[in-house]
């Protein structure tokens, strides 16, 4: 039996230990994660101030956007941090903080991602009942449900993670604290609970799948029934990116907790951390922004209106 010792901190994988590359990975990140601050933010501000936006579709794309901003928010600053101060570690607390934030965010994200295709099944499929079926009160609770379950399920799983002993180290192969990475450091044989932690998370994640396809399904039934061109083309706009969105997500989820688990550290955990924790909420603004007509008109008014502000000052001062 493995000798319990008392974990105060936890040693992240860092992405080199050459100085300059050190620095180099900090001001990727940094540009990383400013592009996306600045993504999500002009998305939730351009919806704010534009009142045609002011519907379901819109009032869901505003709390993926603070989502994803959360889930960002949580792995790369103290990634950021570590490489600029030559340091891999991270508290017991903050390690347990970052879990429990991270899996709010994206199990969130994917529940809310769920509602959202509904949300386009109901206004496509059943159009007459979609102001009555989508009313402001059934958003509004779907939205909390959707903080709700991820803050309960995030709850339970975090629990039942930071519950257990550490035996094998205190040396991650992430450069963010993440279940299964824990789990390999239990004092018990951590393949079997992180075997069942997956499972579980792949019910619940096929169960949303399933329902997020069958409504594509139909959806795309009822868009090919549609006699006009121009409203096939106008259905497909609202469709496809938060299809693009669903594909990413899924995607490099499954490609972070399906690949085959190593015993050393190695580029592919952090190319794959970065992949599904990094990827998804930098690229939601950008989709969203060029695949949808409604958001980039408003994306573009909100920034054509600062620069004619701008314009409007230095003209004034001088």
């Amino acid at each position: 039996m493995s000798n319990q010792t008392t974990v105060t901190e936890f040693l992240l994988l860092g992405f080199s230990d050459v100085r300059e590359l050190q620095i180099l990975h900090f001001v990727v990140f940094l540009v990383i994660y400013l592009a996306a601050l600045m993504g999500n933010l002009l998305i939730i501000t351009a919806i704010a101030l534009d009142h045609h936006l002011h519907t379901p579709m819109y009032f869901f794309l505003v709390n993926l956007s603070i989502l994803d901003l959360g889930s960002i928010s949580v792995t790369i600053p103290k990634s950021m941090a570590n490489s600029l101060m030559n340091t891999r570690s991270i508290s017991y607390s903050g390690c347990f903080t970052q879990v429990f934030l991270f899996i709010i965010f994206i199990s969130a994200d994917y529940a809310l991602l769920t509602v959202m295709a509904y949300d386009r099944h109901v206004a496509i499929c059943r159009p007459l009942h979609y102001e009555t079926v989508m009313n402001r009160r059934a958003c509004v609770q779907m939205a909390a449900g959707v903080w709700i379950s991820g803050i309960l399920y995030s709850a339970l799983h975090t629990g039942s993670t930071f519950v257990i002993s550490f035996c094998g180290g205190n040396v991650m192969d992430q450069f963010f604290c993440e279940i299964p990475q824990l789990l390999k450091l239990a004092c018990f044989d951590s393949d079997f609970n992180e075997t069942v932690a997956i499972v579980f998370s792949a019910c619940l994640a096929l169960s949303c799948f399933v329902f997020i396809i069958v409504s594509y399904v139909q959806i795309f039934k009822a868009v090919l029934r549609i006699p006009s061109e121009q409203g096939r083309r106008k259905a497909f706009s609202t469709c496809l990116p938060h299809l693009t969105v669903v594909s990413l997500f899924i995607c490099t989820g499954t490609v972070a907790y399906l690949k085959p688990a190593s015993s050393a550290a190695s580029g592919l955990d952090l190319m794959v951390g970065v992949l599904y924790s990094v990827v998804p909420p930098m690229m939601n603004p950008i989709i969203y922004s060029m695949r949808n007509r409604e958001v980039k008109g408003s994306l573009s008014k909100l920034v054509g209106w600062r620069l004619f502000s701008k314009n409007k000052m230095s003209i004034f001062l001088h």
